[in-house]
């Protein structure tokens, strides 16, 4: 017993020293991988790579390099994912010479001279170095990784190696433990088809099957090794599976050795899947396991495996009694179960000892011998009764350990469960209906009206509210049946769930819904090949009367094709469900009821999903429809959790079934779904992030893959083909940075079809302005190492696409030659042929290891072209997405297409160039202040332009400067880069034009200064003898200084007699009496007194802009009709020879509905105008009255007024030129304008002019008359003759006098400057100034509604300037006299305390420079002059009076105590005092703001919102109108046409460009109508804006008061339009 003892101790011992050197081994095979760092080492812990790890875009993977040893397991996987079965036998670089082969040699080299004896020494020996490292085994590196994967890597692995016809691990020992684990889980993924061959009737019937191989039950052969036979089990077993593909790794593999540490005891399995042809080995599908190891030693699995075989085999060296196998085999042959023993030394034939029992020789045959042999006696054992295998079988093994019983995926699990519990008693075709009820018809009823929206007929507003009150009536109906059973647990699962327990949540679910509809799919699938083949069979017949037939088949095909559509179930229609449960919610905003799910949250749901790798729909396939509200949360959300960042968008197109998802897979480890029955339908997209390794190489962060369905799908057919496949190919070429083009075969005219597709979709990206790249793939070629074949085809191709380019061109009216005229393209290099997917037949070949090459070739042509791409920002992409969308609802997409991105960026662009702008303006007007104090000094008379360029230049370097950094950092650098020249040249124009302007103004003072010259002169000599005979005066009287009167007395002798002198020869200036200057002129021109007056009296005039109707000035003396009927007869008569009926609407010349009338509801009048005057006649009469207000203010305004002062003969040239203007107008015109007319347009005029021409003749009267001059002076001597009478002595005088002229000045340099401030500070701060000119736009609608003043309204209708100068003055107003006055008096205090300080600082300049130049009081004022601030104008000062100053420091101190009350004064300024001087903040801000374009839409007369004037962009507006504001209507009706033209623009009416015209136009062609039409972005927003719609509704009467016409019949203002209210109307301005 002591023996026995020890001996159990001893063999205790040595288990766990085994154990502890295989701990050992294992932890170094990591540690080479690089699979565990030291403290995981320390801690025992492997690390877990994830999916996370590969599911990055990463650098090509190396295919022909040898590996060094720390990259081999990485580089395994990479090239897995890529379906390489190559991966497996990578070669490893010998980087140390420890590395060894696995039988090392020691090396000892001698030179000749050695002893013979040292030789056979050397020869003979078998030491082995024991530092040398052998060589890893390459299964070791594959369950290496598969240890250190987590359970979803481990997942995507099995499933790939299964993709690779590989064995697979199916029990495996833990490598701590050494428990028995069964990965059932990673088996989940792998599908299997087959076809089965039966006999019947001397028949064979072949049927296929698929389904998850969980579920299979098949027979299982297990093989077994005992002991070590010479030959190789795996290869055996290779021979029955695919002779021609190493299905189990063998000891004859490339890079095997025989050291290896983590296959023995691993059990691997395959499956062997007939093809249903007569070559097939066996005639159903089988498993086939394998046990790793000897069987002898290796218990647990072994007795598992011949538990659950069908068939054992067992492979012996020898079978003789007393082998240590003995008892083994005796066990399995006494066992039931069919044996089948391999003897490797054994030479005889098959013997069958038993039934069910065999022994085979194997010495001397060939493995197909062998193969052939085994592959009878299998399959005749199995052609009786026999087990069967399923792998769900395996969690019910004891002791087996299965790693779906995790907590985490068991929880998972359970969830999943939930759902489909609730599903699985129904119809797989009535779950979708039943529980996701709205994504089924409610939803594609909601597409097909919001597509109707875009094609709108007869009364289109009407039509449009039905059709929207329909979409809302849907939404109403989609949240009643919305949150079904199964859809609260799918929401609730992914809100409670932790993140792993969310991914194995979701992958059961989509295992188990896979399951629901597998059945039910195959079998309408082979249903629907038949159908079809028997439909394509049929139009090849050559018979006449099969029209009836066809049709019935075609029926039969579309039938088939639903039960399909209605069988394909999966984890895409929840999130399908979840989509429309979040779009009808957030269009009618409703709030979560009680027991629902929070719909607001699912966006963020998706976006974990989507940021962790999940596919998310982009465009539903089965309604065609890209759900924008939707996609626009999800992005969102993305956004929020990830930030904004830049992705490159990758999309791909090709014909259905043309391997365009399994190459996304296989390029970037994608999971989009491949098999035949879960083909993509519609888009998808899902991001990759970019990895560390080459992030460094790119601008963007990911890249998003948006994967689609096929062109030319079977399910879709005909023209509805066709149109799904425009619009799809659109869609993503427009979205894709790239698109690749993915072709099935070689044969160019094959996908003839797809080319012109893809061709037309490139060219309408050139049209629209968006320049992806394109890169051709051609899969499925038979010889892609023929070079001289590929450069054939390519030529083909060149061929085929510059003939589908020109085909094209005439379809998209496009100017092309060729494909390259289209698109940047190089045949060359941008078209990759790919070798076939398969080597071999399926079901059994592998995968082609060319094909991983030509993947991971088109992967690096990829990143090449990618990193030459900043691609695109998430919100960049989610607002393309829209706009696509948006104009491909249209029939015209290019005209319809609008790049909001663009838009927007280009309004940042417009911002930053009014900033631009405004620090050049303010800075010429800080120049211009300056200079025209010089001159009005007199120490200026001349301006040159070079001296304004080089006092402007600091600033425009600075704005340059600001403009090169915006243009070279911003974000969107690559879109702005368009316009960088123009807006350089904008900027430039901009300053050479501020320049001139600042010149031509100081030109004028300095003429206004020469005009003033004699005067000046005569004032200098005026002033010069007051002051002398004053002084002298004051001397006289000295001792009489207390009488007052004495004084007044004495100094107006004095006055009077100099004044007499001054003004004896220049009579006094008179103000000018314009009105009666006006009646005068008009009636010696031969107007009558009676019209003048009673014009002058209701003062009508001043509004005749403005009138809606100007039927009343008309005279029929020359026709009596003028609603033009003979021209509607000739019109109508024109149209009848057509075979045609249309009815005229003066719209901008009339609009006519396509083969229709419009008929009124009620019609309350006779269908003739009130006015008897057309819509187009009313707009030139108001043409005429713009044209005439235009010219004769231009006129009046070249008259020199300021300098001459005014003269009634300009008024009477202004009358002169209008009456020749209505002259002309009316020979031109078959009536005549009466004289009253011409009496209130005259009127008008002067009444514009009465301000210019009032504050010019002010102006010559100030600086000319010397009678004004004088009287404002007297006052200021009397109190500097007093100070001489009183004895002040001169410097005290000269003080008063200096003081008395700096507070004119200071006062007007305080002002000058606090409106430059003040203009600058609204610009910045007042939100409708600081941004561009939309954005004022806006803000001056807001102000309009606010009011609601419809007299304002008009005034914007028809001169929209003019409003937006009357709000802007009003705003300022506001501004700085209510709402900041305090702000604005801080700023004029701030300004008088830098004028008292730049005058204080020139008084002590002046004073110390003349005393150290010891000079008099003369120098030192014209010092003094000279040293104050250019916006200080000081008048000069004549000293002969006060030549008796000596002391200057005294003068200083007096100027200074004077200047002190001078400030004080000042400094209590009324803000009312601004307005009084030259300067206003007002008119530097329209200058500024309302410098821009005016341009009005040639349909609604809305006007362009372009911030720079003269831009080469098209017109725009944010905010397109109803006709109505406008005054447009139906042609001989009173009906007003509410129509908006972004409405007109998606229906199918048509319009007549003019009055004129013989043709008429689409609007959706508007176009192609010539200018002003082809110069307007109009882009159908389905009129959108509540604001007009309002508006209407809210002055409906007094709209037809101003036009005398009628909202009713085709014109009645929908009801839905009188439900907006006010803050409605408001807000709505700012969703645009």
């Amino acid at each position: 017993m002591d023996v026995s003892g020890n001996m159990d101790k001893n063999s205790f011992s040595e288990e766990i020293n085994r154990k502890k050197q295989y701990q050992r081994e294992i932890e170094t095979l990591l540690d080479r991988l690089q699979l565990q760092d030291s403290k995981q080492q320390k801690d025992k812990q492997q690390q877990k790579l994830s999916q996370a790890d590969f599911l990055k875009v990463g650098p090509p993977v190396k295919q022909d390099h040898d590996t060094c040893e720390k990259d081999v397991a990485h580089t395994f996987l990479q090239r897995l994912m890529m379906l390489d079965y190559r991966a497996r036998y990578i070669p490893v670089r010998q980087d140390s010479p420890e590395v060894s082969l696995s039988n090392p040699v020691e090396e000892s080299i001698t030179d000749d001279t050695d002893d013979a004896d040292d030789d056979d020494k050397a020869l003979y020996s078998t030491n082995v170095d024991s530092k040398l490292k052998t060589r890893m085994h390459p299964m070791d590196v594959q369950m290496a990784v598969l240890h250190c994967s987590d359970s979803f890597l481990k997942q995507n692995m099995i499933t790939k190696l299964s993709q690779c016809q590989y064995a697979l691990p199916l029990l495996v020992p833990d490598l701590v433990t050494m428990d028995i684990d069964c990965p059932l889980w990673t088996f989940r993924q792998i599908r299997k088809t087959w076809k089965i061959t039966k006999s019947e009737d001397q028949s064979n019937i072949v049927t296929m099957k698929s389904m998850p191989i969980c579920k299979a039950e098949t027979p299982l052969v297990s093989f077994l090794r005992l002991g070590s036979p010479s030959l190789s089990k795996s290869q055996l077993m290779n021979t029955l599976i695919n002779d021609r593909h190493n299905t189990f790794f063998h000891r004859n593999c490339p890079g095997s050795t025989r050291s290896r540490h983590l296959m023995d005891g691993v059990a691997e399995i395959a499956w062997y899947c007939p093809a249903g042809k007569p070559n097939d080995a066996f005639t159903d599908c089988m498993a086939f396991c394998n046990l790793h190891g000897d069987a002898q030693s290796i218990v647990k699995q072994r007795d598992i495996l011949t538990d659950k075989s069908s068939v054992n085999v067992v492979l012996v060296p020898t079978l003789q009694q007393g082998d240590k196998s003995t008892a083994v085999i005796s066990a399995l042959y006494k066992s039931p179960k069919p044996l089948i023993i391999l003897i490797a030394e054994n030479d005889g034939d098959t013997f069958q000892m038993k039934k069910g029992k065999y022994k085979m020789g194997l010495k001397n045959k060939s493995h197909s011998d062998v193969s052939e042999e085994l592959k009878k006696i299998i399959g005749k054992i199995l052609s009786g009764p026999h087990s069967s295998f399923q792998l769900e079988s395996m969690a019910e093994v004891p002791g087996v350990k299965v790693d779906e019983d995790d907590d985490v995926c068991q929880k998972g699990k359970s969830a999943a469960l939930k759902i489909v519990d609730l599903l699985q008693e129904m119809d797989v075709s009535k779950i979708k209906d039943a529980y996701l009820p709205c994504q089924g018809k409610l939803w594609h009823e909601w597409c097909k009206t919001n597509k109707e929206l875009y094609h709108l007929k007869g009364n289109i507003e009407n039509e449009k509210c039905q059709k929207e009150k329909k979409l809302k009536q849907i939404r109403q109906e989609q949240c009643k049946v919305s949150c079904s059973e199964p859809m609260k647990l799918f929401i609730e699962s992914l809100s409670s769930l932790s993140t792993t327990e969310k991914e194995y949540f979701l992958k059961w679910t989509q295992i188990f819904l896979d399951a629901l509809s597998t059945d039910d799919l195959y079998s309408n699938l082979q249903t629907y090949d038949e159908k079809w083949t028997e439909l394509l069979d049929l139009k090849k017949e050559k018979k006449h009367d099969k029209t009836a037939l066809l049709k019935r088949k075609q029926t039969e095909l579309d039938e088939t094709s639903t039960k399909v559509q209605s069988a394909t179930f999966g984890l895409e229609h929840i999130f399908r469900e979840m989509e429309q449960i979040y779009e009808a919610h957030a269009a009618l905003q409703n709030q979560t009821k009680s027991g629902q799910t929070d719909w607001s949250k699912y966006p963020e749901l998706a976006a974990e999903l989507m940021i962790s790798g999940q596919p998310m729909e982009l465009m539903d396939g089965d309604a065609g429809h890209v759900p924008l509200t939707w996609i626009s949360g999800l992005l969102d959300e993305v956004i929020n959790k990830l930030g904004d960042k830049r992705v490159f968008v990758l999309s791909v197109l090709g014909v259905q079934s043309s391997g365009k998802s399994t190459m996304l897979n296989a390029m970037f480890g994608l999971q989009f779904a491949v098999s035949a029955g879960r083909c993509t339908k519609g888009a998808f997209m899902q991001l990759v992030e970019v990895s560390e390794e080459i992030k460094k190489d790119f601008r963007f962060d990911y890249v998003l893959v948006v994967d689609t369905e096929g062109l030319r799908a079977l399910e879709l057919e005909g023209k509805a083909t066709l149109q799904h496949d425009n619009e799809l190919a659109t869609f993503v070429v427009g979205l894709g940075d790239m698109t690749l083009i993915n072709i099935f075969g070689e044969n160019p005219a094959e996908m003839q079809d797809v080319l012109q597709i893809v061709v037309q979709a490139f060219m309408r990206m050139k049209k629209i302005k968006l320049s992806p790249s394109c890169v051709f793939v051609h899969q499925n070629v038979t010889d892609i190492a023929a070079t001289e074949k590929n450069m054939d085809g390519k030529r083909r191709l060149q061929e085929k696409l510059d003939q589908m380019a020109q085909l094209a061109a005439k379809e998209e009216d496009f100017d092309a030659e060729c494909f390259s005229d289209v698109i940047a393209f190089d045949v060359q290099k941008d078209v990759k042929y790919f070798a076939q997917l398969w080597e071999g037949s399926p079901p059994m070949a592998p995968p082609n290891p060319g094909y991983s090459e030509s993947v991971q070739q088109l992967k690096t042509i990829i990143l090449s072209k990618a990193s030459q791409s900043a691609g695109i920002t998430l919100s960049g992409f989610k607002t393309k997405i829209q706009d696509l969308w948006n104009a491909l609802m249209n029939e015209q997409f290019v005209f319809s297409f609008k790049n909001t991105l663009e838009v927007a960026v280009y309004r940042k662009l417009e911002v930053k160039y009014w900033n631009w702008t405004w620090s050049l303006r303010s800075n010429m007007e800080t120049i211009e202040n300056g200079l025209h104090s010089k001159i009005e000094k007199g120490r200026l008379d001349k301006v040159e332009l070079s001296y304004l360029h080089q006092e402007s230049n600091k600033t425009y370097e600075e704005i340059q400067q600001a403009m090169a950094t915006y243009f070279d950092d911003d974000r969107d650098r690559e879109m702005l880069v368009q316009w960088r020249d123009r807006f350089g040249k904008k900027i430039q124009e901009f300053h050479d034009e501020q320049v001139k302007g600042v010149q031509r103004k100081l030109d004028g003072v300095i003429q206004q200064k020469r005009a003033c010259k004699k005067l000046d002169a005569k004032k200098t000599e005026f002033e010069n003898k007051l002051l002398q005979e004053s002084k002298e005066l004051a001397h006289q009287l000295k001792d009489k200084t207390k009488d007052e009167k004495e004084l007044e007395k004495q100094f107006n002798s004095v006055w009077s007699g100099l004044v007499g002198e001054l003004i004896s020869d220049t009579k006094p200036i008179e103000d000018i009496n314009y009105e009666e200057d006006q009646s005068t002129v008009l009636q010696e021109l031969g107007f009558e007194y009676s019209l003048i007056h009673e014009s002058k009296k209701n003062g009508r005039y001043k509004n005749m802009t403005e009138f809606g109707d100007y039927a009343h000035y008309v005279s029929l003396s020359k026709h009596h009709d003028l609603s033009d009927a003979s021209k509607q007869s000739q019109d109508d008569n024109r149209e009848n020879t057509k075979g045609q009926k249309r009815s005229l609407w003066s719209t901008m010349w009339g609009y006519v509905p396509s083969g229709f009338r419009f008929k009124s509801k009620q019609q309350k009048k006779p269908p003739t105008s009130n006015s008897n005057l057309s819509y187009n006649e009313q707009q030139l009469i108001r043409s005429l009255i713009d044209d005439v207000e235009e010219q004769s203010l231009e006129s009046i305004m070249s008259k020199p007024v300021a300098t001459r002062g005014h003269s009634p003969t300009y008024l009477q040239e202004v009358i002169n030129n209008v009456k020749q203007k209505v002259s002309e107008f009316e020979s031109q015109r078959k009536y005549a304008l009466k004289k009253e007319f011409t009496v209130d347009l005259l009127l008008y005029v002067f009444h514009r002019a009465e301000r210019w021409l009032s504050e010019s003749h002010k102006k010559f009267k100030g600086n000319n008359d010397a009678h004004s001059y004088v009287e404002s002076k007297k006052a200021h001597y009397y109190n500097i003759f007093k100070s001489f009478c009183k004895g002040s002595s001169s410097a005290v005088v000269l003080g008063e006098l200096i003081c008395d002229k700096l507070k004119s000045s200071t006062v007007e340099a305080v002002c000058n400057r606090s409106v430059i401030d003040l203009a600058g500070v609204m610009k910045n701060n007042f939100p409708a100034f600081n941004g561009n000119r939309s954005n004022l736009e806006t803000h001056m609608l807001k102000s309009l509604a606010e009011k609601e003043d419809f007299n304002d309204f008009i005034t914007y209708i028809r001169h929209p300037r003019k409003q937006a100068e009357t709000y802007i003055k009003e705003e300022v107003q506001k501004y700085i006299f209510t709402e900041q006055r305090g702000e604005a008096l801080k700023i004029i205090n701030r300004n008088v305390k830098e004028v008292n300080k730049d005058v204080n600082q020139a008084l002590f300049d002046a004073t110390e420079k003349v005393q150290r130049k010891k000079g008099g009081p003369e120098r030192w004022v014209e010092e003094f002059s000279s040293l104050l601030k250019d916006d200080l104008s000081f008048d000069t000062v004549c000293c002969q009076n006060f030549s008796d100053i000596k002391n200057i420091d005294f003068l200083k101190e007096e100027i200074q105590k004077g200047f002190e009350s001078v400030i004080q004064e000042v400094s209590s300024l009324s803000l009312d005092k601004i307005k009084e001087f030259r300067m206003k903040p007002e008119e530097i801000l329209i200058d500024q703001l309302c410098n821009c374009c005016w341009v009005k839409c040639p349909f609604c007369a809305a006007v362009c919102t372009n911030t720079i004037n003269d831009h080469d962009e098209d017109h725009s507006v944010p905010f397109h109108r109803s006709n109505a504001v406008n005054g447009w209507h139906r042609k001989n009706t009173v009906e007003l046409a509410i129509e908006f033209c972004t409405t007109f623009v998606a229906s199918s009416i048509s319009f007549y460009p003019t009055h004129d015209s013989e043709v008429s136009i689409p609007y959706k062609k508007y176009r192609t109508a010539g200018s002003p039409y082809a110069n307007w972005a109009i882009t159908p927003d389905g009129s959108q804006l509540v604001y007009w719609k309002w508006f209407v509704s809210q002055f409906e009467k007094e709209l037809e008061k101003h036009y005398t016409l009628e909202f009713q019949g085709s014109g009645e203002i929908p009801s839905e339009w009188k439900t907006y209210s006010k803050e409605q109307a408001i807000k709505s301005l700012d969703n645009q």
